[in-house]
């Protein structure tokens, strides 16, 4: 049975490694890494939103008592964050102007982001949650929302290839009328 936070933790181990292998890459290969990592975070932070977060925001209530604690409203604004700047990478392309400034901009604010969660929120709520029944409704999401992205990717793969060659023949097509009409001026 996984432990949520420990699961939590997982996922930022992964989500760091692959902003770090961003750093140390040629352009060539940070599309893919980007596009990897946006994946992850989307999976991540719908786990977190629908499942985790209103976990924790009961266990600090009954620990605080009725004292407001902001922790939670703080990471839900942080993924926010993490949404615009996730729909604005994916909008454009690798070798567009800001889009490796954009990413750096996003590994930071996630960074600070795990930075609180693992300092802060997860030490107070271990030994306050049933981190193992909370783990499992957790993994199952996860594994479903994996699966619905792997799907659009896939349908998104298979589009652009049966789109390609017809973009193709149009070029081809046009091509060869310019050619023909060139050919009667002379």
């Amino acid at each position: 049975m996984p432990n949520a936070i420990e699961m939590l933790r997982e996922d930022h181990r992964k989500v760091k490694d692959l902003f770090e292998h961003f750093e140390g890459t040629d352009s060539g290969d940070r599309k893919e890494i980007v596009d990897t990592t946006l994946r992850e975070l989307e999976v991540h932070t719908s786990i977190e939103e629908e499942i985790f977060y209103p976990a924790a925001r009961l266990a600090l209530q009954e620990l605080d008592g009725e004292e407001s604690d902001d922790t939670i409203d703080e990471a839900w604004e942080e993924h926010h964050v993490v949404k615009l700047l996730s729909a604005e990478l994916k909008k454009m392309r690798s070798s567009d102007e800001h889009y490796n400034a954009k990413f750096t901009v996003l590994a930071e604010s996630v960074k600070h982001h795990i930075k609180e969660e693992e300092e802060q929120l997860f030490p107070k709520l271990e030994s306050h949650i049933d981190g193992e029944e909370l783990g499992d409704k957790m993994m199952a999401q996860k594994q479903r929302l994996q699966q619905q992205t792997d799907n659009a990717s896939k349908n998104r793969s298979r589009s652009a290839k049966t789109r390609a060659p017809s973009n193709r023949s149009k070029a081809r097509k046009r091509m060869r009328k310019s050619r023909s009409a060139s050919g009667r001026r002379r």
